[in-house]
């Protein structure tokens, strides 16, 4: 965040990061599985953002975000900001460059890997929109993961119950 960001008066202070020198702040936390190992900042709260969230992420070779996924409820898009960044979609893989940007649509049209299979390290950018719920499935894994609130469920899709199951 840049400290000389403030407010004079009445005025908010406008905060502000450095897509290239801004600093992550949250790392693995021992969970993680290797390939999964990235460090990142969440954007949207420190900017005081509301319907649009965006986080950093620092991938070391070998690394990456998260699962191949995609989103019912949210539209993502990927910005490469320095490295090489290999990204898997249903077409396939592709390495982007510094400064190509991806979009990556609501639904399974969308699904997404994005990794670091170079041998220097790999910054990007995700955006997207922001709902008070969110759905995403996991096809590799056959999971979906449903957030509201508080409340996180991860769920095998291969579980699937028929609306009226254990109802009277």
């Amino acid at each position: 965040m840049n400290p000389e960001a403030r407010g004079k008066g009445d005025t908010p202070a406008m905060e502000t990061f450095n897509l290239f020198n801004g600093q992550t702040d949250t790392g693995p936390d021992g969970t993680e599985p290797p390939g999964y190992l990235c460090h990142a900042a969440r954007l949207g709260p420190k900017l005081g953002a509301s319907r649009l969230g965006m986080s950093i992420y620092d991938l070391p070779p070998g690394e990456a975000i998260c699962p191949y996924h995609f989103e019912w409820t949210d539209e993502e898009w990927l910005i490469v900001v320095s490295g090489s960044a290999t990204v898997r979609t249903p077409e396939g893989e592709t390495v982007l460059s510094p400064g190509d940007v991806a979009c990556f649509p609501a639904g399974p049209s969308g699904a997404h890997h994005v990794g670091n299979s170079s041998e220097q390290p790999v910054r990007v950018a995700l955006l997207s929109t922001k709902n008070e719920f969110g759905i995403a499935e996991y096809p590799d894994s056959d999971k979906v993961g449903v957030w509201a609130g508080d409340a996180h469920y991860m769920l095998r899709r291969a579980s699937h119950l028929d609306y009226w199951d254990g109802e009277r």
